[in-house]
């Protein structure tokens, strides 16, 4: 009997370890930017250099997919905090225009050193339904973009608010 139900448990282990969360929530301090953010999975970072409406700057990435949904946040610093805030609409009208979409929500907010803008947008990508949502804000000289992308139906509500809530400056 012992032997018997030492098997049963073994199995029902075996079959536990191989159903692993789809949504594996990991906190990341990013060691580039002032930020820290909860990702649904391992996230990858890179660095690439960017045109928003004439201002070159180096665009640090993290991302991480689940599913054809991408959660991503990119941080950047601008030579000064004016032309960081006009960064947020620049990255937010090159990100809508990526999948042809048509805002169907927007808020900004805007004071001297700090500015907000969240968007949610409807587009196609090759005949595919997609989706954006995203958070741009910018504090001082830096800014951010935190955004989820993807098919439509790849995007829960609740992965998306928790990913955009979790993000966060000092």
């Amino acid at each position: 009997m012992t032997r018997r139900l030492f098997v049963v448990r073994m199995a029902a282990l075996c079959l536990l370890a191989a159903c692993s969360p789809k949504y594996n929530w990991r906190d990341y301090a990013s060691p580039d930017a002032p930020y820290r953010v909860m990702f649904p999975a391992k996230p990858s970072t890179f660095t690439r250099n960017i045109d928003l409406d004439g201002m070159r700057v180096a665009m640090t990435m993290t991302a991480a997919e689940i599913d054809g949904a991408t959660f991503a946040v990119g941080a950047a610093e601008a030579p000064d905090a004016a032309r960081a805030q006009a960064a947020l609409e620049a990255m937010q009208v090159a990100l809508v225009r990526n999948i042809g979409a048509t805002v169907t929500s927007e808020k900004a907010t805007a004071d001297l050193d700090r500015a907000t803008r969240d968007v949610d947008a409807s587009g196609t990508s090759q005949g595919v339904p997609m989706r954006l949502v995203g958070h741009f804000e910018s504090r001082g000289k830096r800014f951010y973009q935190v955004i989820v992308l993807g098919k439509t139906q790849a995007l829960p509500a609740e992965q998306v608010e928790q990913f955009l809530t979790s993000f966060k400056l000092p």
